[in-house]
């Protein structure tokens, strides 16, 4: 009856959902695109490419997450060389990203809408060996069908939020009966593996093997750091000056990251900001906003490569407004700031700056991040500040001082090195286990 209940409910929101997911296609250039996979239609050569396969089926929602499946496929393919991957998301932006990571015999697509057609239909397609989760999605008719199907399913890297964990306490009675058909969940924490279990997952085959992250982070190549080093340099900033940059900035953060500028630039003349928005289609509206306030602004994408002339001075703001870049830019910055932390909530990923040896800062709401938070204060390799006058006053401190710039970048680097290794140990545990078949 829950299950009915359920996909009835489903049939009644669904449709009030779509004026949504149009709106979005409409705002988004790459939404629209390949939409029908979400309803469980696939084109000739999306079938031509999965050609009946038996493949893992990966499921990460966004772009955090997608770095963790494919960083686990990497380690995957290592230890069985055979293995086909079907990769799901739910966003543009990681499907995207995953056109361009992946290549043949492994296949993207987007995630299907969670109602029985549909799903049986991506099951047929797909022909899954196992379905892996990664940190934590439960859609009843996924983990249903899979179980009827007699494939086994995971989840790995898994987080509970204090938020999603009141909300899943309420829903206990669809948890009890869905986290019990997991061979196996890999926890990024102690507390989320607390929560999981509180939420009727098996304790005997629930984990905290730590956070992926750290993996996904040291396996990020450095290659392009001399390049975008080039850039910069193309649009009139030179190694002489001070870099501040604000990664990953949500709405009010671009404002704020301006004030904070202005503010220095009167002590530190050769101050530059850099600011990538984590949403790029947002970069129209933050120039119109930025306007009136700074004087030279210079997006990333009209830069021409060599050009003939350089710049006789820098941008105020340089616009970090292409996707998969940012990583590149953290290793030339003096100080980091990372975004939804100040005037939004949750917070983004600090470790992949933190692999650079450079000093971090964050505002009060990393709400999202409890566990790795915790790792970065214990060792004094982050900064995190309550409210916009702290944001000033700490980068103001590390302005000034060199010598804590690279003490704190030194200790967030260890930080890394010393958690990194949670996938390999996840997937051994999963091979010899021998839950999954051929």
């Amino acid at each position: 009856m829950i299950w009915i209940l359920y996909n009835l409910l489903f049939v009644l929101v669904f449709p009030l959902l779509l004026p949504h997911y149009l709106l979005r296609m409409r705002k988004r250039g790459g939404y629209a695109r390949d939409f029908g996979q979400r309803l469980g239609r696939y084109s000739d050569d999306t079938l031509l490419q999965l050609g009946g396969e038996r493949r893992i089926w990966i499921h990460a929602v966004s772009v955090g997450e997608l770095y963790v499946a494919l960083r686990l496929m990497q380690e995957w393919r290592e230890r069985e060389p055979g293995v086909l991957f079907a990769l799901t998301t739910t966003t543009s932006t990681a499907y995207g990203i995953a056109q361009r990571e992946l290549s043949a015999p492994d296949v993207v697509l987007y995630f299907p809408v969670d109602f029985p057609p549909v799903m049986k239909r991506a099951f047929d397609v797909i022909n899954p060996r196992a379905v892996v989760l990664v940190e934590v999605e439960l859609w009843p008719n996924l983990i249903r069908m899979a179980r009827a199907r007699g494939v086994p399913m995971l989840l790995v890297n898994g987080r509970i939020s204090d938020r999603s964990f009141k909300g899943y306490q309420r829903l206990r009675m669809l948890t009890t009966r869905l986290l019990p058909e997991f061979e196996l969940i890999g926890a990024q924490s102690e507390e989320d593996r607390r929560r999981f279990v509180l939420l009727g997952a098996d304790p005997r085959l629930t984990f905290n093997f730590g956070s992926a992250k750290y993996d996904v982070a040291l396996a990020t190549p450095v290659g392009e750091g001399e390049r975008t080093l080039d850039l910069m340099r193309y649009s009139g900033i030179t190694p002489d000056q001070l870099v501040l940059l604000g990664g990953s900035t949500w709405e009010g953060e671009e404002d704020a990251m301006v004030d904070l500028y202005r503010g220095l630039k009167t002590r530190y003349r050769n101050l530059v900001l850099l600011l990538a928005p984590r949403h790029v289609e947002r970069v129209p509206a933050i120039i119109e906003q930025l306007k009136p306030r700074v004087g030279k602004i210079v997006r990333r994408s009209t830069i021409k490569e060599r050009p003939a002339i350089l710049p006789a001075s820098p941008p105020d703001v340089f616009l970090i407004d292409t996707t998969g870049e940012l990583k590149h830019f953290y290793a030339h910055a003096d100080i980091i700031f990372i975004g939804k932390s100040l005037t939004q909530h949750g917070g983004q990923n600090i470790i992949e700056p933190a692999l650079y040896g450079k000093p971090v800062v964050v505002g009060p709401n990393m709400e999202n991040f409890p566990a790795i938070m915790e790792d970065f204060l214990r060792e004094g390799a982050v900064v995190q500040v309550k409210d916009l006058q702290g944001l000033r006053r700490a980068v103001d401190d590390l302005l000034c001082a060199p010598a804590k710039r690279e003490e704190i970048g030194v200790a967030a680097r260890g930080v890394v090195e010393k958690n990194a290794g949670s996938l390999g140990v996840y997937l051994d545990r999963v091979l010899e286990s021998g839950v999954i078949g051929r």
